[in-house]
């Protein structure tokens, strides 16, 4: 799996996106940050949870400059399907049928030929700047993958549990 610092394979896949048929290139993203979530499959019980939890935070992440993707192994026919089916959603979910892309950023799973549950965080650059993985069988929280954005845009030392208008930690340290 990528780590901070690792560069992001980049990608140009077919997505499904606002009830259409489009194209994604991470090339193509102009926003300060990229939040790249993989998720196992279409149709399943937890992944809905958080494609329109992220949805329903798509405000929030725009205002702090950072754009979402969403990837699975799924054909782009079952991401329109699915997107219809949840009522809509309005970021690229990227079709990976091959799992290309999860491999290259070393999240396929092997044995059950689906994308780990993982997050990345890109910087300007395109580098990893944060990146997470959870068991199939545990969700991730849109609310803290919010959190690590806010704090990583802050630029400074932010504690546990760091939220906006906390103190930050000392200037004079790395880490």
């Amino acid at each position: 799996m990528l780590k901070p610092g690792d560069p992001a394979p980049p990608f140009d896949l077919e997505c499904a996106l606002d009830g259409r048929i489009a194209r994604s290139s991470l090339a193509k993203i102009s926003s300060e940050l990229v939040l790249i979530f993989f998720y196992p499959r279409d149709f399943s019980f937890i992944c809905p949870t958080e494609v329109t939890g992220f949805n329903k935070a798509l405000k929030d992440f725009t205002a702090e400059e950072t754009a979402i993707v969403g990837v699975s192994i799924d054909n782009v026919d079952s991401h329109l399907r699915w997107a219809r089916e949840l009522g809509g959603i309005a970021y690229p979910l990227l079709a990976d049928p091959d799992g290309s892309l999860a491999r290259a950023y070393g999240v396929f799973d092997d044995n059950e030929k689906v994308a780990l549950r993982a997050t990345f965080i890109l910087d300007r650059k395109r580098k990893v700047a944060f990146s997470s993985s959870c068991p199939l069988n545990v969700g991730r929280s849109v609310v803290e993958t919010l959190r690590i954005v806010r704090a990583l845009r802050a630029g400074r030392l932010c504690p546990a549990d760091w939220k906006p208008g906390v103190e930050f930690g000392p200037t004079d340290r790395d880490f």
